[in-house]
Formats: C-alpha cells, sequence, structure tokens
C-alpha cells in the first residue's frame, strides 16, 4: 500500500534530483519583480521572483538574491532598494536586468529620496530599508522595511514553470 497517489511523483530533493526539485517549484506561480539600487558604479537592476511580504506592522517585504550572482554583493550590502512588481505588458524589461542586459542604459527612470532609481510605471513599487538579513543556503534572504510604495492598475506578469505569462481571474 501507498500513500503516493498514481499520477504523483515522490522524490528526496537532493543532487541528484535537483531538476526535478527546481520543476517541482516552478509549479508555484509568482509574480515578477526588478529590485534597483544605487550602486558607486551607478544605478543597478536584478530580476527577481523571490519576493513575498512578510509584515504588516511593520511593513516588512523580503526577497531573496541568489549568492552566485555576479551583482550580489551590491544588494548583500544595499541600505536602500526598491522592488518594482511588473504588469503584464512589461516583460521587455526583464531583459534589460538579466545579466548581459542593457539595464538603465538609455532608459527614463528617477531617484527616489535615498538616490535609489525608481522604474516609472510598473505595476507596484516597494521603496526600502534593509531591516535584516539571514542566511538561506545558496541565497540571503532580505528584508526590507517598506518606507514607501505605489501601485496602479494592471493584470500582474507571472512566472511559472520556465515561462512568463498573464494572469486571468475566473
Amino acid at each position: 500500500m501507498t500513500n503516493t497517489p498514481p499520477s504523483e511523483t515522490c522524490f528526496v530533493p537532493d543532487a541528484s534530483q535537483s531538476r526535478a526539485f527546481r520543476d517541482a517549484l516552478g509549479c508555484f506561480a509568482t509574480g515578477v519583480t526588478i529590485v534597483t539600487t544605487q550602486t558607486e558604479h551607478g544605478p543597478m537592476g536584478f530580476t527577481a521572483n523571490s519576493f513575498t511580504a512578510l509584515s504588516m506592522d511593520p511593513p516588512l517585504v523580503l526577497w531573496s538574491p541568489a549568492k552566485s550572482s555576479q551583482r550580489f554583493a551590491h544588494y548583500a550590502d544595499a541600505k536602500h532598494y526598491a522592488i518594482h512588481v511588473l504588469a503584464d505588458d512589461q516583460s521587455d524589461l526583464i531583459q534589460r536586468f538579466i545579466r548581459g542586459g542593457l539595464g538603465f542604459e538609455g532608459m527614463s527612470y528617477h531617484r527616489n529620496a535615498e538616490g535609489v532609481p525608481l522604474i516609472p510605471n510598473t505595476l507596484a513599487r516597494f521603496e526600502c530599508e534593509q531591516n535584516a538579513t539571514h542566511e538561506g543556503g545558496d541565497h540571503l534572504i532580505v528584508v526590507g522595511r517598506v518606507l514607501r510604495c505605489a501601485m496602479r492598475d494592471g493584470a500582474p506578469l507571472v512566472f511559472t514553470k520556465g515561462q512568463y505569462g498573464g494572469f486571468t481571474a475566473n
């Protein structure tokens, strides 16, 4: 007798099952964000889907940059940053902020009071001050206290099973 339904695959997420583990995580749809900060080399952006709300009082959010990222040190040390939630028609921004992308080059943006570059017209934006960091395996868990937020009407860009798309409510 087994407790696993016949249509389900059960496995231990060890090194030999890393692809299957990644695929299982991909079943959870997430929004897509770009996290921006100001560095000594200029404005920087980072595409991330590891964003979530943490607390309403105080207002806290978290995200988790990969330690293997070339931009990791800039975000681990950033005192201020902004998390921009992308709308379903903003997938072009993803390519700007992945490794080798144009970033802010040739793009219109403004800065907040802390000097953080802000991308205009995203679905939502959370302007944060770093509150805490915690080790999280091959990622760093970064907790931010939200200083200001903004939002507009629209549908979110969604990432699931390795693909980007929109969300349609029933």
